[in-house]
């Protein structure tokens, strides 16, 4: 997708993972904008297409009621004002330095202009240094100018209600959450501006070079305490090499150059000219190609801007896009779930897979050999389905084993599966054995590892819907366990 969208799918992202408890955008809010995207794009549009429109539609729903996240998103946008007023500012400078030499003479063994030959030289060895380790990371000064054109750490602010608090979580997550995707394009941006800014400079330097030289006499000496002229002349004729192929004029020759050693000297336009074409050669034109260069990459990067649509966030909106909502059975096994267990899990249900048809099926009994022959075989397209069990109870092989392959069987949506562990019953009866607690879960991972599943612990009676969500997410993507044995 192009910037504009990528932006914007960024942006969402921020609102709906940065407001955790759904104050400032609720469940509502997020099926209404995936059916009216749907609808918008209709059926066979691309994945980039979807999550950009529902993106616009996200942020122009928000934007009424939290002018704070409308304002974010538009700093977040590249200043363009900015890569101008450097280049300007660039030309500016170096049109305004006041002398190339001490006064009005030119000492040719240390003119200022070689300052400036010498730093463009060393950046391009930079340039080449950092391309050979495939260094991929800005310098400090392409850094700088991309936090001064565009992304932005928001201020610090003072602690609030829930809602600001969310507020807040949203507007410190997009700035980081934009940087991360848009680093290589404004990489690129960054580099364009400074080329096209240090060419300037260096146009800037020979402009005010000619304007002076209009108005003041450049007399040209040098000096030395070590070197004679034969020294010197060669000395000059590898440097200003550059500058006498670009022009014509010859470097003097060893008798000339003699002739002007202090204290006598000559008129400098001479050497102007072969200071100047060295100038264009070895910095402007240089400069200009690495920006035409860097130019071209920007433009390939601002209309294909990776954004990581393998993570959970964005799997689950394009799979409810293309697939449709799907459906969701829980099926416990040996354990019954009370009524206020039952209204935890249908909450975490409806946070994890918002838009689905969610079943609790009555729970298998012990050893029910008939009621696993009604699990096994072909699975309903477009359905997950989630063992539960109690953490209470001690896993055993001959029973929760076979259980949870007539469940893998009838697990077709090509995701990992998934099971729900309820830790309420063993929370209410050695609430403080943490010890205890931690056994068992060590043991319902073993046993789920067996089976490739991935185990979400939680607590129906007072479920922290936030994380079971982020935890039935990321496991539903298919990551590994490991990443959640830290959640309870």
């Amino acid at each position: 997708m192009d910037e504009s969208a990528a932006l914007d799918v960024t942006a969402a992202r921020a609102v709906e993972t940065g407001d955790r408890d759904r104050l400032l955008w609720t469940d509502a809010d997020r099926d209404w904008a995936s059916r009216a995207a749907a609808e918008v794009v209709g059926e066979g549009a691309g994945e980039d297409v979807f999550l950009a429109r529902r993106a616009r539609l996200v942020l122009e729903r928000i934007g009424p009621r939290q002018p704070a996240v409308t304002r974010a998103v538009r700093a977040l946008r590249w200043r363009g004002w900015v890569g101008a007023a450097v280049i300007a500012g660039s030309f500016l400078l170096g049109l305004v330095v006041d002398r190339i030499g001490g006064g009005t003479s030119i000492n040719l063994l240390a003119p200022p202009v070689f300052a400036l030959l010498l730093w463009n030289l060393v950046v391009y060895i930079t340039l080449l240094v950092r391309l050979a380790a495939f260094r991929g990371s800005p310098g400090p000064v392409r850094a700088l100018l991309i936090r001064l054109a565009a992304v932005r750490t928001p201020p610090a602010r003072r602690r609030g209600d829930d809602a600001a608090e969310a507020r807040r979580s949203i507007l410190s997550a997009l700035p980081a959450d934009w940087a991360r995707v848009a680093a290589p394009l404004y990489g690129a941006r960054a580099a364009r501006v400074l080329h096209i800014a240090a060419a300037m400079t260096a146009l800037g330097v020979i402009a005010g070079l000619y304007l002076r030289g209009l108005a003041f006499e450049y007399r040209a000496t040098w000096e030395s305490t070590f070197l004679g002229a034969e020294q010197v002349r060669a000395l000059l004729a590898a440097t200003l090499a550059p500058g006498s192929w670009l022009t014509g004029i010859p470097v003097p020759d060893a008798a000339s150059i003699a002739a002007i050693q202090q204290p006598a000297s000559e008129n400098a336009a001479i050497w102007m000219h072969l200071l100047a074409g060295t100038v264009v050669t070895l910095v402007i034109l240089p400069r200009l190609v690495l920006a035409a260069v860097a130019w071209m990459t920007e433009r390939r990067r601002a209309a294909r801007v990776a954004v990581p649509l393998s993570e959970p966030y964005y799997q689950r909106l394009v799979a409810s896009y293309v697939g449709g909502p799907g459906r969701v059975r829980v099926v416990p096994y040996s354990y019954t779930v009370t009524a206020q267990a039952r209204a935890g899990l249908d909450a975490i249900l409806a946070r994890a897979y918002p838009g689905a048809a969610a079943t609790v099926e009555g729970p298998v009994a012990w050893g029910d050999d008939r009621a696993l022959a009604t699990l096994t075989g072909s699975g309903r397209a477009k359905e997950d389905v989630v063992p539960l069990f109690a953490l209470a109870a001690t896993p055993e092989r001959e029973a929760h084993g076979a259980f949870l392959q007539a469940i893998a069987a009838r697990h077709t949506t090509g995701t990992s599966l998934v099971a729900m562990i309820d830790e309420s019953g063993i929370r209410l009866r050695w609430h403080d054995d943490q010890q205890r607690i931690e056994g068992r879960r060590a043991a319902w991972r073993d046993l789920l590892a067996e089976h490739d599943a991935i185990p979400v612990f939680v607590d129906l009676t007072a479920p922290d819907l936030a994380r079971a969500e982020s935890a039935l997410t990321t496991a539903s993507a298919g990551a590994g366990g490991d990443r959640l044995r830290g959640a309870p």
